[in-house]
């Protein structure tokens, strides 16, 4: 192959990518804004770029259009009463942007909330617990690098400089997982964090290269790989009626739950059923007599997200999902325990002055009110679109005393009540 031919078979390939390296590498910020259309996508499609970037999520929160919901998988179960329907139908002041995905727990969420800074000061948010993310390991390395985020980790490190109990917990927690030691950089700054000791000039011009970098590669690639879950609450909508009626909506979720789970006696969606337990569902009984949500470093974890939550004097409307009764009693999961869980997590919550908890753990038996074994369905979300109402139109005042020498401890994450 002649030179020519190489240089028009490759050229217009190098000459991209030299142009993606100036880019990034640019002294010059990149901060064009994302496009409503490109926004409204991001708010439904719990896309890992979304997830870990700054640039369409900080955008919308400064727009005041959009209601965070911070959460894990049970936020992509799309339904009629869902949400991002329920919003949609009935012209809500709000749009639902649904912040997490199956397998984001408290850290990922913490490094989100903190990358948003004053976006959410004073402002109302939903926040669902899932009890399941309160095991013995805690977030478990693969999950957390999924979801892992050094644009919002470098963030942290600019801005919590200070020595403080909450830093040096912070910093000693990420330097447990494989996607935080892997970076030299930020290995050294954090271990540095975690004893205590001031961050040099050189370090601080680092950690800020770095982040500028990540920072460009955001507003240059956020946009793309967004998945929305539109077309999926378009035809949700449909089933909906014109005007919102509790008990026409209680009818219809019934109704929903029923012909959605008639293949199995958990009331568990038929889907969820034939893929997932049926294939092993002999295995599975008594199998999880054991499960324990009491003793978890997620507790301190979620500690982070509280400190962030009154930094910011962000008003939260915390949710507690119950587990599915019905499978519960096939698989031997203690109800006691989980209701020591809630009894926990509630002493956490409002022993610092977060007061505004939906606390579902006692809803387990309702039929239909859960879509699986763990997930909230027809008759939970409508539960919670009722409560979420009225949180809005209060917009409670809030007074946070928190209390980071009883729950970083580790006598607090083995606490039992």
């Amino acid at each position: 192959m002649s030179k020519k031919k190489l240089f028009m078979a490759i050229g217009p390939l190098m000459v991209a990518i030299c142009l993606v390296i100036v880019l990034l590498f640019s002294p010059f910020k990149w901060t064009s804004r994302p496009s409503e259309k490109a926004i409204h996508q991001s708010a439904s499609s719990m896309s890992i770029n979304v997830i870990k970037g700054n640039s369409l999520k900080n955008t919308a929160m400064g727009t005041g259009k959009y209601l965070p919901f911070f959460g894990s998988s049970e936020l992509s179960r799309i339904n009629a009463l869902h949400p991002s329907v329920l919003a949609q139908k009935y012209q809500r002041d709000y749009e639902p942007f649904l912040l997490g995905a199956p397998g984001t727990q408290s850290l990922a969420q913490f490094l989100m909330i903190q990358s948003m800074g004053k976006e959410l000061t004073n402002k109302q948010v939903v926040f669902i617990i899932s009890p399941q993310w309160f095991v013995k390991e805690g977030v478990s390395d693969a999950m957390f690098s999924l979801y892992y985020s050094p644009l919002q980790t470098y963030q942290w490190v600019l801005t919590h400089k200070e020595d403080s109990e909450a830093s040096r917990y912070t910093a000693q927690r990420l330097l447990d997982f494989s996607s935080v030691k892997s970076d030299t950089l930020l290995n050294k700054v954090l271990q540095k964090m975690a004893d205590g000791e001031e961050l040099s000039s050189t370090d601080i011009k680092g950690a800020t290269f770095q982040h500028n970098l990540f920072s460009q590669e955001d507003h240059l690639f956020s946009k793309f790989a967004v998945r929305s879950k539109q077309k999926r609450i378009d035809k949700a909508e449909k089933q909906l009626p014109n005007v919102y009626n509790d008990e026409q909506l209680d009818q219809l979720a019934v109704q929903l739950g029923s012909k959605n789970t008639s293949n199995n006696p958990y009331q568990i969606s038929n889907k969820f059923y034939d893929t997932r337990i049926a294939p092993v569902e002999s295995s599975l009984e008594n199998s999880q007599k054991k499960f324990n949500y009491l003793n978890s470093p997620e507790y301190a974890d979620f500690q982070l997200v509280l400190n962030q939550m009154a930094k910011e004097n962000i008003k939260p409307l915390f949710v507690i999902p119950p587990v599915n009764k019905k499978w519960s009693d096939y698989t031997g999961v203690s109800q006691e325990m989980l209701k020591d869980f809630s009894i926990k997590i509630k002493q956490q919550l409002t022993s610092q002055g977060f007061k505004t908890i939906a606390d579902y753990t006692d809803q387990n038996d309702v039929d239909y009110f859960m879509e699986d074994t763990i997930h909230l369905g027809w008759r939970g979300w409508l539960a919670l679109d009722e409560d979420l109402q009225a949180f809005l139109k209060t917009n409670p005042s809030v007074h946070y005393e928190i209390d980071n020498d009883r729950y970083l401890t580790t006598d607090w994450q083995e606490y039992h009540p």
